[in-house]
């Protein structure tokens, strides 16, 4: 085996020479980390058991081992493999039944020359944070320059605070101290909260523009002890259909089937604020950037909620969301928020009458 390493060899009693790397028939097979040996290391293997996404990093979003099977005692039919479960880093994962597919053809000698393998099957694995049975991990909030009124996180969205109110350090539900005595530097110690989420992200609609508007998103680590590195966030919302420039995220439209809304990701850039750092007594660790929507007029307003996300993720994991009928709404009186010609008018008046007084 190159590229990966079986954790268990099994029984290899049967076998006087050459003794295979593993005798059993439902192995686990773990990555090899980056630094394997080059004699351990096909091609596009060896990623620690990270693999990136798809969207963000291509060339890292995949990683392969090889097996060479033996003991087929002169028998050439070649089943395929029963089952694939997959485990990173833990349950949530159902794999579908492995089928037949088209042979995979690898380039070798430089690209000069293409080699065809005997058999290929596929296999698709979904993730599910409910066939996980995890705890919801994030949580969001919202805001808006209309209304002074913040939504917050759902109360007890990830856990429930401590009844002691004055209670500052607080552990992540499921988890407990690994010292009392320097309790502070737990990986599962959190800032106490209402909410009781490790990580949240804001959305704040700050300005309603002729054409476009503008959203401050903001990702704040309550952690204590942990940070992110490489993290990445996915916002559903119908603004994306139209044109966005986000200023300090990297960011891309997913192309999306059977969603009602257009999905936005986002992550760090590299050097920048590709990680999100861990929480301090002073102040909570956060990345933030803004993002400047082009309007769509056919369906723009900010009434009713329309503004805000449908749906957040956070590496890969659901944010617990506010319900819609609590999100900052318009001022009674008001109207859609779109900026009249009335207000442009008086706006280009005010801005003349100032040009003049400089003048003068």
């Amino acid at each position: 085996m190159s590229g990966g390493i079986a954790t268990q060899q099994g029984d290899c009693s049967s076998f006087k020479s050459q003794i295979p790397h593993c005798c059993k028939k439902d192995p686990v097979i773990v990555d090899l980390m980056a630094d394997a040996l080059p004699q351990n290391m096909p091609e596009d293997c060896c990623r620690g058991g990270l693999l990136a996404a798809w969207a963000i990093n291509p060339s890292k979003s995949f990683s392969s081992f090889e097996v060479v099977v033996g003991n087929w005692e002169g028998n050439s039919i070649v089943y395929r493999p029963l089952n694939l479960t997959l485990m990173a880093p833990g349950p949530g994962y159902t794999c579908g039944p492995v089928v037949e597919t088209d042979p995979t053809v690898s380039k070798v000698k430089g690209g000069r020359r293409e080699e065809q393998v005997f058999r290929t099957w596929k296999s698709t694995c979904t993730y599910s944070s409910f066939v996980a049975n995890k705890k919801p991990v994030c949580c969001a909030s919202f805001s808006s320059f209309y209304n002074p009124t913040v939504t917050s996180c759902p109360q007890c969205s990830c856990a429930c605070r401590p009844a002691d109110k004055n209670t500052t350090f607080c552990i992540s539900e499921g988890y407990y101290p690994l010292s009392l005595s320097n309790s502070k530097f737990n990986p599962y110690m959190l800032q106490c909260t209402d909410h009781m989420c490790p990580l949240r992200v804001h959305w704040h609609v700050k300005n309603n523009y002729l054409v476009h508007w503008r959203v401050k998103l903001t990702i704040s680590n309550y952690n204590y002890g942990r940070n992110y590195s490489d993290w990445n966030v996915l916002v559903q919302h119908p603004g994306f259909s139209q044109p966005a420039t986000t200023y300090s995220f990297n960011s891309t439209v997913l192309p999306t089937v059977d969603v009602p809304d257009e999905v936005a990701l986002f992550w760090g850039l590299a050097y920048y604020n590709d990680e999100l750092v861990q929480a301090d007594e002073k102040e909570l660790g956060s990345v933030t950037t803004e993002i400047l929507l082009q309007k769509d007029p056919d369906s723009f307003t900010l009434s009713n909620g329309w503004a805000f996300p449908r749906k957040i993720y956070v590496n890969g994991e659901n944010c617990e969301m506010p319900l819609p009928d609590i999100f900052p709404m318009l001022p009674n009186g008001s109207s859609s928020g779109k900026p009249t010609h009335f207000q442009c008018i008086l706006f280009c008046l005010i801005y003349l009458t100032f040009k003049t007084l400089v003048m003068f």
